[in-house]
């Protein structure tokens, strides 16, 4: 129970990263643990779209104005993706693959940052899911949520400080 604990509060928006590459062990169980994601009814409605290549990282940071840059230099970026035509419910599911590549990135000792698309702009003003389905070749009805940016740590942050907590957000029973 403690090891959950302490990878929760470890666990910190990471936008530096070293030219380490990742180890292809790394980038699978990176995988596993978003292929393990649960979804809706079991409709799976993800697609996961690993990047490596240097020059496509480049191009993935210019998907939005503002939080995107970090993408350029991260070992490797997960775009996740998802079917609405197979659940209604995909952004739902898409969120928790999401977080869980993010929570496997950081129990191997790897820095992860999301970087959210849908409902975001270039900073030319085109859509952002638009310009992630252009540039990676996807099929028109995906929906893309995010951009999962991973890499080794160039910086290191603090864990998360649990004075910090906001209890008053908390309701038992009723508001």
């Amino acid at each position: 129970m403690s090891e959950l604990n302490e990878l929760l509060k470890r666990r910190r928006s990471t936008r530096k990263y070293t030219e380490e590459l990742l180890k292809p062990e790394q980038v699978e169980l990176l995988l596993k643990a978003a292929l393990m994601s649960p979804a809706s009814k079991s409709r799976n409605p993800w697609e996961f779209i690993v990047v490596e290549d240097k020059e496509m990282l480049k191009k993935l940071a210019g998907c939005k104005k503002y939080g995107a840059a970090l993408i350029e230099n991260a070992a490797l970026a997960v775009v996740v993706a998802a079917d609405p035509l197979k659940s209604d419910v995909w952004i739902e599911d898409a969120s928790i693959a999401s977080i869980l590549i993010q929570l496997q990135a950081e129990d191997l000792g790897l820095g992860s940052c999301w970087v959210q698309v849908r409902c975001r702009e270039t900073e030319y003003g085109a859509d952002s899911e638009e310009y992630v389905k252009e540039a990676l070749e996807l099929p028109q009805q995906l929906g893309i949520l995010s951009i999962i940016a991973i890499g080794h740590k160039a910086e290191f942050r603090k864990p998360f400080d649990e004075e910090k907590l906001m209890w008053e957000k908390v309701h038992i029973g009723k508001w």
